[in-house]
């Protein structure tokens, strides 16, 4: 099936990146139960965002819709995989092999949404020389070494705070121009290199936050 040509849009906001994923898994979830088609409305029901923020955030990806009946499902799946990139794969290092790290090594998923994770650098003896889930694990020194093998453009940092920054610069000065930081420390950068920052400490702090404001309005 052709996917239909698309206008790319640089200025696409980045809470509607976020939604749109939520899209894709709730036209995949259509699919598999057998619908051709699925509407904005659907699609607001299921994941609690209102019909007209859904028409938006769909526009940016220039597939229509059909009136009373919506966008055709296997269409709308192939147009939101090929504009967010999941449809191509994109390799991947990752640096700090602890407890996330290793998670991360065996998240099959990652693969079905274009990131494949090649290698990973660690210094702990006990992790180097080591594979996990097929990854081979190396030094951390070999880094510019195998960065002149495999070319890679995305770097996942786990690594401890301390280090962090320290990490981050020796990625860049070998060629890493995007980077998936999942530590709690902003990680300085030049304009040039992506960086896109996902702190499980920041979520749970919301969380807890959040909760503790529930709580307490149940107590009045």
């Amino acid at each position: 099936m052709s996917v239909p040509e698309r206008k790319i849009s640089y200025k696409i906001p980045e809470p509607t990146l976020r939604r749109l994923p939520w899209y894709l898994s709730c036209a995949k979830l259509m699919r598999s139960q057998g619908e051709r088609y699925v509407s904005s409305t659907h699609i607001s029901r299921q994941i609690n965002i209102d019909s007209s923020q859904v028409a938006k955030d769909l526009s940016y990806v220039a597939i229509s819709g059909r009136t009373r009946v919506g966008y055709e499902v296997d269409s709308l799946i192939a147009v939101l995989e090929e504009f967010l990139g999941f449809n191509s794969m994109h390799k991947a290092f990752l640096f700090g092999v602890g407890s996330l790290g290793s998670a991360l090594l065996q998240d099959t998923g990652l693969a079905h949404f274009g990131l494949e994770i090649v290698g990973a650098f660690d210094i702990n003896p006990d992790k180097v020389g080591s594979v996990i889930s097929g990854i081979p694990v190396y030094h951390t020194d070999k880094f510019s070494e195998i960065m002149q093998k495999d070319k890679v453009n995305i770097g996942i940092l786990t690594v401890p705070i301390s280090i962090s920054q320290e990490i981050t610069d020796v990625m860049i000065s070998h060629g890493i121009k995007a980077i998936w930081n999942f530590t709690p420390f902003r990680i300085r950068v030049s304009e040039n290199i992506v960086v896109q920052n996902t702190s499980l400490y920041a979520h749970l702090a919301l969380m807890f936050n959040r909760l503790k404001d529930e709580l307490k309005n149940e107590d009045l």
